[in-house]
C-alpha cells in the first residue's frame, strides 16, 4: 500500500461545511483506506491505499464526503514524498523560528501562466514568494490575513491551491509512517 496525504479545503470554516475529524476517520475507512490519521480539524489526512491516482483518490474521497455530510469540498493528494520535499525545499528559514508567518500553496497542477507582476504589484514590502512547480511559498511575517498578495494567489497562478502553514505541514508530515 501507497501513503498519500489529503489536504481538505474549506471545512470547519465559520460554521460552515463542517466534517469532524472522527467522522472523516470513519468514512475513509469504510472506503476502503487503511492507517487513517488526521492533524486538527482543517482536513489533514494521512493514509494508505492501492489505488495509485491522485486524481482517482481526490474524487473518491470528495464524492464519499458529500454522499455522506451534504457537500463537496476541494481535496488536493499528495504522495507522501511530496510533503517531505515542499518541506525541504522551502527557501525562508524564518519558518524555523516563526513557522506561522511561512505558508505552503500547495498546487493542483503546475502553474503554466501564472500572473507573477500582478502579485508583485500587492506584495508588501516585508512578503517574499517562491513559485515552484507544485508549490507557492509565501513569508508573511505580518500574517496572511492581512496579506493581498495572500487573498489573489489562486487567481493569479491560474490553478486550484491549497494552503497550509510551515507549522501545519511539518505536523502533517510527522503523521507519515
Amino acid at each position: 500500500m501507497k501513503t498519500w496525504i489529503a489536504l481538505l479545503r474549506g471545512i470547519n470554516v465559520g460554521g460552515n461545511n463542517i466534517l469532524p475529524m472522527k467522522d472523516l476517520r470513519e468514512m475513509l475507512q469504510r472506503e476502503g483506506f487503511g492507517g487513517v490519521r488526521t492533524y486538527i480539524q482543517s482536513g489533514n489526512c494521512v493514509f494508505q491505499s492501492d489505488l495509485t491516482d491522485r486524481l482517482d483518490i481526490q474524487s473518491q474521497i470528495s464524492s464519499a464526503i458529500d454522499k455522506r455530510f451534504g457537500f463537496k469540498p476541494s481535496v488536493l493528494v499528495l504522495e507522501d514524498s511530496e510533503l517531505g520535499l515542499a518541506i525541504a525545499a522551502n527557501p525562508y528559514p524564518q519558518a524555523l523560528e516563526a513557522p506561522k508567518t511561512v505558508h505552503l500553496y500547495f498546487l493542483a497542477t503546475a502553474a503554466l501562466e501564472p500572473d507573477l507582476d500582478t502579485l508583485e504589484q500587492v506584495r508588501a514590502a516585508t512578503e517574499e514568494y517562491t513559485l515552484t512547480e507544485r508549490v507557492f511559498y509565501l513569508h508573511a511575517p505580518d500574517g496572511i490575513g492581512r496579506s493581498k498578495l495572500a487573498n489573489l494567489v489562486e487567481q493569479k497562478l491560474g490553478v486550484a491551491t491549497t494552503a497550509r502553514n510551515y507549522r501545519t505541514a511539518v505536523k502533517i508530515a510527522e503523521l507519515l509512517p
